[in-house]
């Protein structure tokens, strides 16, 4: 003790102060008895508190080892790997050697926590984005971190769900500016408001706005496709107005037979006449006011149309007339153009109507001469063969053909060519009236050429070829009974005779004519002509004329006006059966 006192040395002293005094024994044993009992409770005291302090360590070391054990489970670790090697020793050896590992894994443990909350956190702004609860860069309250699981592995699970969540933002960002394009084109093209447009959609879609800022959500791609669906179908249907007013500009235009200045003023229009949806995509191409422009000049078309309804229905008439022309068919154009004129000033039938039935006749017009186009050109190809037949026999009556003079050596070709041409007549005679005669049977009518039957002609054309051959055999027979005659009337001092006049030769065939006359001085019903209405062609159809024999000698003469009693020079032209 301090000082050198001790409990002996004060106990010695009690008794020295008790002799003193002259205490008795039992006083004395009652002052030293209460002493021990004193003395039990001070060490009593000491004793219940190191208890208490020995179980306070214990619980504190239990305490840091439940702790370990938590840390460890929740961070993953492994617990060999982590428990202090010191496991024995006294109760603070025990805690000094835990007390490090606990604060290296508390440590790891909160940075830890900080991880799972960024990421949640970043988790719960996507999802808030995506179901539009969030708005792009508002902050999230901060998540609850579930501390009993802090796991490297349960840390990637949420990596990877940030990694797709990220993935399906990036998409949706793609996809939300791939239709604020096309919101942009499709309003480009119908001159709309495209800020106005988009920005009903959500006021982030703006181009001020940073793309990464834009709104991703359900609700926003929702009404984007809606959008664009809306957009799409009001171009369709702008589209086939557009195309439905191109159409009538044509028709009104070709109606009039606009000028092109006229119409290059709409080409804007009329160039997207047969295009599909996706290849208009020029600015204002489907714009309200081009339409309503459009439908206006359509208007005044319509209208400006039944003032010069008269005009154009004359002209589709000449059309219809120059047709049947074309064809060699005879109608009543004096009947028609009375009969129009009476519909028109009548007023009794829509423009339109009138038309519409015009061009209906002109169809069935070009129907009917596309039918005889086949018959029609061989018609032409025997008349010119007709024509070389009459320059042939023309030809050959010429007494000087074979004469040195200028230009006869083409005559002489065109003669070569002209008997080649004339030996086909025949053959196509044949090939021509057994097409005129399928025509006629598959159609239960008369094939008329210029009002009159073409077999008609065809069979008179035939009938005249056989007396003409006839013809020819009895003048050859005339022209040896003459030459024998002159031969013996007419005989030389030195038996020489004297040449004859050159006989006339048997009369030519005429072909086919135009002039209203038939080979044998019938007239027909209508005019026969080669070409028509159009003139082109008359000098073909004059040259068809038959022409007089060349005169020869008395008796050749005579025998002249015998045959020439058989056939008369003139058009062919049969009659109408």
């Amino acid at each position: 003790m301090a000082g050198g006192i001790t409990c002996g040395s004060l106990l010695q002293k009690l008794q020295l102060v008790w002799d003193e005094v002259g205490e008795s024994d039992e006083d004395r044993d009652k002052v030293l008895y209460q002493l021990d009992q004193e003395c039990l409770d001070v060490y009593k005291r000491k004793v219940d508190q190191a208890t208490n302090s020995r179980d306070l360590l214990i619980q504190a070391l239990d305490d840091s080892k439940i702790e370990l054990a938590r840390l460890l489970s929740a961070l993953g670790e492994k617990a060999i790997a982590r428990t202090p090697e010191k496991t024995s020793g006294t109760i603070k050896q025990q805690l000094a050697a835990i007390a490090p590992t606990l604060e290296q894994l508390n440590k790891k443990k909160n940075e830890r926590v900080r991880e799972f909350v960024s990421v949640q956190s970043q988790i719960d702004q996507i999802c808030g984005e995506i179901a539009g609860t969030t708005e792009v860069g508002e902050q999230v309250a901060t998540p609850q971190v579930n501390e009993d699981d802090l796991t490297l592995e349960r840390l990637e699970d949420f990596r990877s769900q940030l990694q797709e969540l990220e993935k399906e933002k990036s998409n949706r960002l793609e996809k939300v500016l791939e239709y604020v394009s096309m919101v942009h084109d499709l309003c480009t093209v119908l001159g709309m408001d495209f800020l106005s447009t988009v920005t009903e959609v959500h006021s982030s879609l703006d181009d001020s706005i940073a793309d990464n800022c834009k709104s991703i959500s359900d609700d926003t791609l929702s009404k984007l496709d809606q959008t664009v669906a809306t957009l799409h179908e009001d171009k369709k249907l702008r589209l086939s107005k557009l195309q439905e007013l191109a159409g009538q500009l044509y028709d009104l235009w070709d109606l009039m037979d606009a000028p092109m200045q006229e119409r290059s003023m709409f080409d804007h229009v009329t160039c997207n006449r047969s295009a599909s949806v996706d290849e208009v995509t020029a600015p204002g191409a489907l714009a309200l006011d081009l339409i309503e422009q459009t439908e206006t000049e359509v208007q005044r078309l319509d209208e400006l149309k039944y003032s010069k309804m008269k005009e154009i229905a004359f002209k589709k008439q000449t059309e219809l007339e120059d047709i049947y022309a074309g064809a060699h068919t005879v109608i009543d154009t004096a009947a028609a153009h009375l009969k129009l004129l009476s519909l028109i000033e009548a007023g009794n039938i829509e423009p339109t109507e009138l038309i519409a039935d015009m061009e209906g006749q002109i169809a069935k017009a070009k129907e009917e001469a596309l039918s005889r186009k086949d018959i029609l050109d061989k018609v032409e190809k025997w008349m010119s063969a007709c024509e070389e037949e009459s320059w042939l026999e023309d030809y050959n009556r010429d007494d000087n053909r074979y004469n040195s003079s200028r230009g006869a050596h083409l005559n002489l070709k065109r003669a070569e060519k002209a008997r080649i041409l004339v030996s086909k007549i025949p053959a196509l005679v044949e090939t021509l009236v057994a097409k005129t005669r399928a025509w006629e049977e598959s159609r239960g009518l008369s094939f008329m050429y210029d009002g009159v039957p073409l077999l008609a002609m065809l069979d008179e054309y035939v009938m005249l070829r056989e007396e003409r051959e006839e013809d020819k055999k009895r003048m050859k027979e005339q022209k040896r009974y003459v030459e024998q005659k002159l031969s013996t009337d007419h005989e030389g001092p030195f038996g020489s005779r004297v040449s004859p006049n050159r006989p006339a030769t048997a009369k030519k065939l005429p072909g086919p004519k135009a002039n209203g006359t038939s080979i044998n001085g019938t007239p027909p019903s209508r005019r026969l002509s080669i070409n028509g209405r159009s003139g082109g062609k008359d000098s073909k159809r004059d040259s068809l004329r038959a022409a007089p024999a060349s005169p020869g000698n008395g008796a050749t003469a005579a025998k002249e006006d015998i045959t020439s009693s058989h056939i008369s020079a003139g058009d062919l032209a049969p009659n109408t059966p």
